[in-house]
């Protein structure tokens, strides 16, 4: 049986602000803060926990090697050597944010019957740029049953984004789809991440039937948009996008509606909801899942219920007959600090659980058994202007470690 799995990404104990996302507000704006990676892992742990609430399946990634030891050596030098930024960027935790781990195509929508699966190459950003490999060795492992297909990353320089900048749309989990692409042109001031030659590299591996390019709007990108998931998210047959998100949207929408008979498009108006309230709040960057029940929920950031105008929007649409009829809250807040909101945290995968590596699923149970390995091994506080010292580093590389021991992962150490 496909069910929707969505695999969370565990915030690594290195988890800090260095401001190393140009065109992210939240994370350019946080540079040079103290982070509390310890409360941040905590905070994805008990986002799991309440998704397991709602009746949702889940899994988990690990946090990557960190530093990138085998980066920086590729670079001509060690991390102890390595100037500032260098050390920075190998330092980073933003493998947590597993929307952008890969491109996702369940099996109905591939001509193979496979359920497809790209590893993201993240070119754009020196930081992310050496995620893929140990992002690949994780999904090769997860997903090594054949009823997947797992790729390797469209090689540079068509920079790939995954999931982020990436929609499908269905009458259900389980039915053939409509597979969106959303690349960027320009950004203005900021860097478009998805090249229109990645989607379309990505469309073919996965020998896609019914798919769309659409190109993001340059005002969402320049806005602090950048990925297509801060201003717009699907599920099933839902597409819920801010009014500013796409450019070409009228063609968009038609072709959509040509190609998904039942497609129900929300769109929040410019109007009621600002683009700079929708990327303040991270409204969009919610997951928006089918429950057991049938009814549809959105996952929300505390941000969103923290800013007036979103609220208020929120509060009319539940009130009235759209397809959304549930508002969860979470508190994300070390990763909104970081620009990254509940559903940056996710990979969504249709499958067949059976087929899943089991290690890679989780239950209350062994949530519990990570909770307990961060509470003793995550460092509490990470003051910017200590991410060199060699104390912090040995702390963080063992407790990656304690974590892919007590879940029995070896092959990743």
């Amino acid at each position: 049986m496909l069910i929707e799995i969505n695999f969370d990404g565990i915030i690594g104990p290195s988890h800090n602000y260095a401001g190393l996302s140009h065109g992210n507000l939240a994370a350019t704006r946080n540079r040079g803060e103290t982070s509390f990676p310890r409360a941040a892992a905590l905070q994805g742990v008990a986002k799991m926990r309440a998704n397991l609430a709602l009746g949702l399946a889940q899994g988990i990634f690990l946090p990557h090697a960190r530093p990138d030891h085998r980066w920086l050596a590729s670079l001509g030098t060690r991390f102890e050597d390595a100037p500032p930024h260098s050390q920075a960027q190998a330092l980073s935790a933003s493998p947590m944010w597993a929307a952008n781990a890969a491109t996702v195509s369940p099996a109905p929508d591939a001509a193979d019957g496979t359920c497809h699966l790209s590893v993201a190459n993240l070119v754009t950003m020196p930081h992310r740029s050496h995620e893929w490999p140990e992002t690949l060795a994780q999904l090769r492992l997860a997903f090594a049953d054949p009823a997947f297909t797992v790729h390797a990353p469209v090689p540079a320089p068509f920079g790939d984004e995954g999931a982020a900048n990436h929609m499908r749309l269905a009458a259900s989990h389980e039915a053939p789809g409509v597979e969106v692409f959303v690349y960027g042109i320009s950004g203005g001031p900021f860097p478009a991440r998805q090249h229109p030659d990645a989607s379309a590299a990505v469309a073919r591996k996965h020998r896609l039937e019914r798919v769309l390019f659409v190109q993001q709007s340059e005002e969402a990108i320049a806005a602090g948009a950048f990925h297509n998931d801060v201003v717009a998210v699907a599920n099933g047959p839902v597409l819920f996008a801010h009014e500013l998100a796409f450019a070409g949207k009228d063609r968009f929408y038609a072709d959509l509606r040509t190609m998904l008979p039942q497609l129900e498009i929300v769109e929040v108006p410019a109007a009621q909801v600002s683009l700079a309230d929708a990327i303040k709040s991270y409204l969009f960057n919610a997951q928006l899942v089918t429950l057991p029940s049938g009814e549809m929920a959105l996952v929300l950031p505390g941000e969103a219920r923290d800013t007036p105008s979103v609220w208020r929007w929120l509060q009319e649409h539940v009130a009235g007959n759209g397809p959304i009829r549930r508002l969860e809250v979470v508190d994300v807040r070390q990763s909104m600090a970081n620009g990254g909101g509940p559903a940056c945290l996710r990979l969504r995968v249709v499958c067949d659980p059976a087929t899943v590596d089991p290690r890679f699923l989780v239950d209350e149970g062994k949530l519990d058994r990570i909770a307990r390995v961060i509470e003793v091994h995550w460092p509490e506080a990470i003051p910017f202007d200590s991410i060199a010292d060699p104390a912090l580093i040995a702390r963080v590389e063992a407790a990656r470690r304690a974590l892919l021991e007590a879940l029995e992962i070896p092959e990743l150490l």
